[in-house]
């Protein structure tokens, strides 16, 4: 997703209650959010006076989907000595590291104690996968899953948590190399952020996808701790720019 489609995804709403325009990606009743957001705007062109018909209301599913066919149109261009296999919330199963979970799914189903004891969290869909088939197998063979993508358009203590437990059963459960697993957020805050980036692990990197804008923002009107987590984020090369993203996967 390049600038231009970011602005497509953000943009201003009114609030029904008051009638005001505010950033789609703030936090309504939080003032350093709506700041940071509306100078994210701001650094984008995109005025206040101009709520554009065409934003989406439901930006999660949006975003999930931009990053989609984002993904699926720039991999082959940036590599295309590899066959791209891009979705959106297909089961890990569906993947080589992770096809013995079928054979577990069937185990617990028939079992009531183990479906008590395990559930089926494992089944984890991911809002975008990308899958690879190496050089040499046949293209119906099973893929190869090379990263997995959660895209939040906020960040909130519960979006972490979920974001966490998702990748940590992956990494748990596979068998064979992990995938490139990443965020992508569209979050003003930078302490939401760092929320999300910082941790053990789980989380690769979170790629924010207006990253300049973001750091002009926080730079002109953040607060002494809103610069140092985001510039910690940022040297820790825990948060980037998404348009980085398809080149990253391209040569990993």
């Amino acid at each position: 997703m390049i600038a231009s489609s970011a602005t497509q995804l953000l943009g201003w709403k009114i609030l029904k209650k008051s009638g005001k325009p505010v950033p789609n990606s703030a936090d309504s009743s939080s003032a350093p959010s709506k700041a940071i957001a509306a100078q994210i705007l701001a650094h984008l062109g995109i005025s206040p006076e101009i709520v554009l018909p065409g934003t989406p209301k439901d930006l999660g599913p949006a975003l999930e989907r931009a990053v989609r066919a984002d993904l699926d149109a720039s991999l082959p261009k940036e590599d295309p000595g590899r066959t791209w296999i891009v979705d959106h919330k297909k089961v890990v199963s569906d993947f080589a590291q992770y096809a013995h979970l079928d054979n577990v799914k069937k185990a617990v189903r028939k079992n009531p104690v183990l479906s008590a004891d395990l559930g089926l969290d494992y089944l984890i869909k991911p809002d975008v996968t990308v899958g690879v088939v190496p050089v040499g197998m046949h293209s119906d063979m099973t893929p190869f899953m090379h990263a997995a993508v959660s895209c939040k358009w906020t960040i909130r203590s519960d979006r972490v948590q979920n974001i966490r437990h998702e990748f940590l059963q992956m990494i748990r459960h596979r068998r064979g190399r992990l995938p490139h697993l990443v965020t992508v957020t569209a979050e003003p805050m930078p302490s939401r952020i760092a929320a999300i980036a910082r941790g053990t692990g789980e989380v690769d990197t979170v790629y924010h996808i207006a990253f300049d804008a973001l750091r002009q923002a926080v730079d002109e009107i953040g607060s002494k701790q809103q610069k140092d987590d985001l510039a910690e984020c940022v040297a820790q090369g825990r948060l980037r720019p998404y348009e980085e993203l398809a080149s990253t996967l391209a040569t990993w």
